[in-house]
């Protein structure tokens, strides 16, 4: 299983355990969804700080405007793609926003 569709479980995974007080999700091969999860945070942060992306911060500051009437849920970072994927919802309905962190520019949009 590669790097990517290890993150792809993990990360779908960890939306459908987020809020309900269940066991932690775990990715294919053994991790939990959790630890994957601190090591992109990690990665983000340290591209952050080494000027080679945008903050998180900026990145809502940029999306957040052209989301109105949704429900904002979220953020993960996915540090292979160097992306942000911003979670909304709206009358029931869960859109993802995929964002490069390096540009700030919206790379995918999925209902």
């Amino acid at each position: 299983m590669t790097r990517r569709s290890r993150l792809a479980l993990a990360l779908a995974a960890a939306t459908m355990t987020v809020g309900f007080g269940s066991a932690p999700a775990v990715a294919g091969d053994g991790f939990y969804a959790q630890d994957q999860s601190r090591t992109d945070q990690g990665d983000a942060r340290r591209e952050m700080r080494a000027g080679n992306q945008l903050s998180l911060r900026e990145i809502e500051r940029r999306i957040l405007p052209q989301m109105r009437g949704s429900e904002y849920l979220g953020p993960s970072y996915d540090s292979t793609a160097r992306a942000y994927r911003l979670k909304f919802i709206k009358d029931g309905r869960v859109t993802y926003i995929d964002v490069d962190a390096r540009t700030g520019r919206i790379i995918n949009r999925s209902n």
